[in-house]
């Protein structure tokens, strides 16, 4: 938890308000002062470090999220399938940044430890030059990591994902805070303090094509909010990279789904690859995010690469989808089917390479990318293979994230607005308006300015998902199957006093 106080943080030629965390420890180059601001030099070649230094714990140790502060009873009781104890943030010890609840439990078995991971920071973007006369800029950053054969991917990309966002904003840090266009092309050598002089020269460029070029070429104008979502997205890539490079090393196993939330110049910047997702509550309304990418989601592209590339499918597969599997004494009768180009149904003539299995298999939880894997995108996975073959599944896998924006600024928000993420533990169990009523009836039991009130409403996500134990399991309130798999969870404030300007 956090106060509901604020304090002022330069940026450029003005001042934002942003929530205070007085007892919250930045990242190491990160925000919020005191942490170092060196950089580091990366492990492998041509790709920039995250300026955090990302040590391993002993083979096959069991992680938690730092910010939690367990001891090494209650990261026992943590890893605990039976009792299942709820896990938050302790009043007494750290508070996390923007007043954040948190919340998570391990499964019921599913997987030896809690293969779920998260990350809460305040990150300080500096420019890459060493000028000081510009500030630099300052982010809030959440993140939750679902991963799955393996924690690795998951811990590592909690730990590092921040900082490739960073290395992606610093070369966007005074076109950000310019009110103008971004420039289409940024001057050759060092980065400079954009001077009136020079925004001005920059504003004709952009204005006044070459005459000697034909003039039937038009230029895109391209938001600033556009460059955030292109370093978000590159960032996304870096880091999927960088678990390719050092999953042995840095014992990365499996991969993992990734929601994060960057909040910058006023903005929320949701950024979702996997089957976690998150919500925003305002005034009863409810605001999805972010969507789901599964095989049913993502069914059109993956039958695309299917079709474009068929080697991929290791004369194993079809990329065609049909009803049901089809048996040797169809062949040659018409079935309904539906390819790359098609949402509807059709009938086509059965062929001996239809027998093979679909790419695409399965309705709902139980749909399955090459009988394999349940999402299509996210991080890590690059060791990934069909069972019993040589058939790679990370060519159909995407570790690009789809980004929604919120604008803060253009809502007033009561302290009942809250942005909710959560891992598929808890949708998988939870409908939105389920989820919507649960936060608002906790919410209206403390007081607005009570710090402990965001942590209570993910507790009760998170128990309310769990369920209660009984002799037939894990039970919810009406009885049916509670989620077996590990729950995250995190509640974020949209506004209250002294938030935003």
């Amino acid at each position: 938890e956090a106060r509901g106080a604020s304090k002022r943080t330069r940026l450029g030629g003005g001042s934002r308000r942003f929530p205070d965390a007085p007892e919250f420890s930045p990242s190491p180059g990160g925000g919020g002062g005191g942490g170092s601001r060196a950089r580091q030099r990366v492990s492998f070649s041509g790709r920039p470090e995250p300026a955090a230094s990302y040590r391993e714990g002993p083979r096959g140790s069991f992680s938690r999220p730092s910010f939690l502060q367990l001891t090494p009873e209650e990261l026992l009781l943590a890893d605990d399938h039976t009792g299942r104890t709820v896990q938050s943030p302790r009043e007494s010890r750290r508070r996390l940044p923007w007043s954040t609840g948190y919340a998570e439990v391990i499964n019921a078995g599913k997987s030896q430890h809690n293969e779920d991971q998260a990350c809460c920071e305040a990150v300080f973007v500096e420019k890459r030059d060493t000028l000081r006369n510009n500030p630099g800029l300052f982010f809030y950053y959440w993140g939750l990591f679902d991963g799955h054969a393996g924690s690795g991917a998951a811990i590592m990309a909690s730990k590092l994902l921040h900082f490739h966002i960073r290395d992606q904003l610093q070369d966007l840090v005074d076109i950000l805070q310019d009110s103008s266009a971004p420039p289409i092309c940024l001057q050759k050598g060092p980065s400079t303090v954009l001077t009136e002089s020079s925004k001005t020269s920059l504003a004709e460029d952009a204005e006044a094509p070459n005459n000697a070029l034909p003039r039937f070429h038009m230029e895109k104008v391209v938001s600033r909010e556009s460059l955030v979502v292109g370093a978000i997205e590159n960032a996304f890539k870096q880091m999927d990279y960088q678990i390719e490079q050092e999953r042995v090393t840095r014992q990365a196993t499996g991969g993992c789904c990734a929601l994060t939330v960057v909040y910058l110049l006023g903005k929320f910047y949701v950024a979702n690859a996997g089957d976690s997702r998150a919500i925003v509550i305002r005034n009863g309304e409810i605001i999805p995010m972010s969507r789901e990418f599964t095989p049913e989601t993502e069914r059109q592209r993956l039958q695309f690469l299917g079709y474009l590339r068929p080697e991929l499918l290791g004369n194993e597969f079809t990329y065609f989808e049909f009803p049901r599997r089809i048996q040797q004494k169809e062949v040659g009768k018409k079935m309904l089917y539906r390819d790359q180009n098609m949402n509807g149904w059709a009938y086509k003539r059965i062929e001996e390479d239809d027998l093979k299995f679909p790419l695409v298999y399965g309705e709902g939880k139980k749909a399955r990318m090459m009988a394999t894997i349940g999402v299509t995108r996210g991080l890590g996975d690059h060791d990934l293979k069909v069972c019993n073959s040589n058939i790679h599944i990370k060519p159909f896998l995407s570790c690009t994230p789809e980004v929604h924006i919120y604008d803060l600024t253009q809502y007033e928000h009561c302290p009942d607005d809250v942005l909710v993420l959560g891992t598929d533990g808890l949708w998988d169990v939870t409908s939105d308006q389920e989820v919507a009523t649960a936060v608002t009836d906790v919410l209206m039991g403390y007081e607005p300015n009570d710090p402990c009130r965001y942590t209570m409403a993910a507790q009760e996500l998170v128990m309310r998902s769990r369920g209660v134990l009984k002799d037939r399991g894990w039970r919810l309130a009406n009885d049916k199957l509670g989620s077996g798999d590990d729950i995250s969870v995190f509640v974020i404030p949209l506004g209250g006093p002294g938030n935003y300007s």
